[in-house]
């Protein structure tokens, strides 16, 4: 992992290093530079709704102009939505600036190439060497700007064609937009497709992005569905690539289990290629085992749906997601988008004539739990003896009957420890043990 590039992007406390105004200006030269070979670009920028992202647009821009871009800003749009038409507009790159899921307090900048996908390791990796370099990337020329709002437009349509000729009439929905990009275009889609669209988090302010909405709190939708009696609420992060649903009952469906959703329909349609499905470490081993079970076979991959998006491609499969709600469907889209992933659940429930509840009753869960903890810094944890000694002994006891997974955020100061096991003792047991330790060696 590079010193500024995380599991998504740059990211970090907004006004702080490395989310800049500098940072972001000296960030426009490095994408010319990096990914034009004459240094005639055309560079993209969207944002979601922080009231910092104005900050570093405005600082982006400065430096895409000073290294002789053709700016176009797209405004608050879905990450989706800028992977989309970075491709449709034949563009050098776009710059989604955005912290995802976390408190407005965050941002962040994450990069697009031409084709749509997220930047490769090694493009990364010399954009990074350029931002830590002593040298300024010097003026290449002078650029132009556009404002370009109605480049909406064209995700809408991709977005709803990813189900065909189908209409979501008679279909009664909570859309939870977790104050972000996606209130307007979200509660828009599943109108024009005839669904009865219940909003809520469609009020951003800049500070309210994500604070008790969306997908990190899927249960606050599920309440409105269970008041409304709505079939399903669909609920999304603030830049609309994640998606958590709820059933009728209010009930939160988990990653995992929307996972298993997918890929059974896939399969059952002939469009789950090499009847293969990519998931992460985090995914639950109930996943394993009920795919196993359909004949459907699970591989894993590192955190971070550019991992998974990665591992897809060199595979040739056509799905793959997270269980915190990035879902991949490579046939309509290059990255995580919680819109498109919430139409194609829709067709799945009117297609199977199913509630989702039954769905996602395909599959039963190890009792599990994610505990995330705070730390003042992330030495390497095979350097940590006391916590290396623990896990070989929990992964020699469990053995086939559960697992332990410790990894440190790729955007946050925090550790997080996982712990699944068939039985819930023995999860507390070792979440218990596995805290103490860390509490002891790093603080």
């Amino acid at each position: 992992m590079g010193k500024l590039f995380g599991t998504d992007g740059i990211r970090g406390k907004a006004y702080e290093y490395p989310v800049t105004a500098a940072m972001a200006e000296k960030l426009g030269g490095a994408v010319v530079r990096t990914l034009s070979d004459d240094g005639k670009a055309t560079v993209l920028i969207g944002r979601d709704t922080r009231e910092s992202g104005k900050m570093l647009e405005d600082a982006l821009t400065r430096g895409l102009v000073q290294a002789g871009a053709r700016v176009v800003k797209l405004g608050v749009v879905p990450s989706p939505a800028v992977a989309v038409l970075v491709r449709e507009m034949n563009a050098t790159a776009a710059v989604m600036l955005t912290a995802s899921h976390n408190p407005f307090e965050d941002n962040g900048m994450k990069i697009f190439a031409g084709d749509g996908f997220k930047l490769p390791d090694e493009m990364e990796t010399a954009v990074e060497n350029i931002l830590l370099g002593e040298s300024a990337c010097g003026a290449l020329g002078t650029g132009t700007i556009e404002d370009f709002p109605q480049g909406i437009e064209s995700y809408v349509e991709k977005a709803k064609s990813s189900i065909g000729a189908m209409k979501l009439d008679g279909m009664k929905i909570v859309l939870d937009a977790g104050n972000g990009s996606g209130h307007e275009v979200g509660p828009r889609i599943f109108r024009e497709l005839g669904a009865e669209v219940i909003t809520m988090a469609v009020d951003p302010d800049g500070r309210n992005i994500n604070a008790g909405c969306g997908a990190l709190h899927a249960e606050a939708a599920g309440r409105l569905v269970k008041e409304t009696g709505a079939d399903l609420g669909i609920s999304l992060d603030g830049d609309a690539d994640r998606v958590i649903f709820t059933c009728a009952d209010g009930h939160v469906v988990s990653g995992d289990r929307t996972l298993a959703i997918c890929a059974l329909s896939l399969k059952r349609n002939g469009k789950l290629r090499g009847d293969t499905m990519v998931a992460t470490v985090m995914s639950n081993l109930g996943l394993d085992e009920a795919m196993r079970k359909e004949g459907i076979k699970v591989v894993r991959a590192g955190v971070g749906d550019r991992l998974v998006l990665e591992r897809m491609r060199e595979d040739g499969l056509s799905f793959g997601g997270e269980n915190s709600g990035h879902l991949i469907f490579a046939d309509h889209a290059t990255t995580g988008d919680g819109i498109v992933s919430a139409l194609q659940i829709c067709k799945m429930m009117k297609e199977s004539v199913k509630p989702l509840a039954e769905l996602g009753a395909v599959m039963d869960e190890y009792p599990s739990t994610l505990l995330n903890l705070p730390v003042r810094e992330k030495p390497p944890i095979e350097n940590l003896p006391k916590l290396q000694a623990l896990i070989a002994e929990a992964e020699k006891e469990f053995g086939n009957d559960g697992r332990q997974l410790i990894r440190y955020s790729g955007t946050e100061k925090k550790i997080r420890i996982l712990v699944e096991h068939k039985e819930s003792a023995e999860v507390a047991r070792w979440i218990a043990k596995f805290k103490q330790a860390i509490g002891e060696e790093i603080g």
